[in-house]
């Protein structure tokens, strides 16, 4: 497991390209085979993956937890961004098709996850925050999540917002978890940006075309920076920072956050004139 210990405000303005890469930005997760975390000590984030082969990957606790077992005190959020794949959670079995969110429950015990075709394998997201209380393991298909559409085409945003963990969806402690679908032409998955000092977020970024870019805008508003990724790497963003991001060709990202309240729209607006 993987730790990172995140920068303030004030470390941030000293820090140059390769600092801010090696602290905010996660590459190279999913690998054939493995299970891969990290854990980043804002929130006690444990951020993931699972790729599943030939074989099925049993989700284990890790020394850094100190738990019995892996969900013995934390919730888990689950997307599969690649091929069909199955999560069996204490013995009963969610197939995951691309897009589909499975939601896990504090205490479960036995988890793993299979690929229907090795060939073709899941690509498991995970997303994990600690619990206090204990919610049903619960699973949302892509198809029965009723998107909201936001942006125009004219503003290079027109996107469809999809909610899965939240508080009118999949009932968590504290997790909340969706995705956004960029329509063909619009590159812009949040502008204007805004901050939540309630709250950190992750975003995680997916069908990205091989040869195209994302440039992720941070840091306080008045004094951005950015990270350029590619397909399938994370970014964590602490509550000072502001995170929104432009490809060179549309894309997906799923959005996950933890913190003090579960309400989507609990967020501090930065108008555009204000960017520096």
């Amino acid at each position: 497991m993987r730790l990172y210990q995140m920068a303030d405000a004030i470390r941030y303005e000293m820090m140059n390209t390769e600092e801010l890469r090696e602290t905010f930005l996660l590459e190279d997760l999913f690998q054939p085979g493995e299970i891969e975390f990290a854990y980043v000590d804002l929130d006690r984030t444990v951020i993931g993956s699972a790729v599943p082969t030939t074989t099925a990957l049993k989700l284990e606790t890790e020394p850094e937890l100190k738990a019995e077992y892996f969900l013995e005190r934390r919730e888990l959020g689950v997307m599969n961004v690649g091929g069909t794949g199955s999560v069996t959670v204490d013995g009963k079995t969610f197939e995951l098709d691309k897009m589909d969110v499975l939601y896990v429950g504090r205490g479960s015990k036995d988890v793993s996850f299979t690929s229907k075709d090795a060939k073709a394998p899941a690509n498991f997201y995970l997303l994990s925050y600690p619990a206090h209380a204990v919610y049903p393991t619960t699973m949302v298909k892509f198809a029965d999540i009723q998107p909201v559409a936001l942006g125009t085409l004219e503003t290079c945003n027109s996107r469809k917002i999809y909610k899965a963990i939240h508080r009118e969806g999949i009932k968590s402690c504290q997790l909340v978890m969706g995705f956004t679908l960029l329509d063909v032409g619009s590159n812009w998955n949040t502008m204007p940006a805004h901050t939540h000092m309630r709250r950190s977020e992750v975003y995680f970024y997916f069908d990205v075309d091989p040869k195209a870019r994302v440039f992720h805008l941070m840091g306080p508003p008045d004094a951005t920076s950015h990270l350029v990724m590619k397909d399938k790497e994370v970014v964590v963003s602490p509550g000072w920072s502001i995170h929104a991001g432009v490809g060179t060709k549309n894309y997906g990202f799923c959005w996950g956050m933890g913190g003090e309240n579960q309400d989507y729209s609990d967020m501090d607006v930065v108008a555009i004139e204000e960017l520096r």
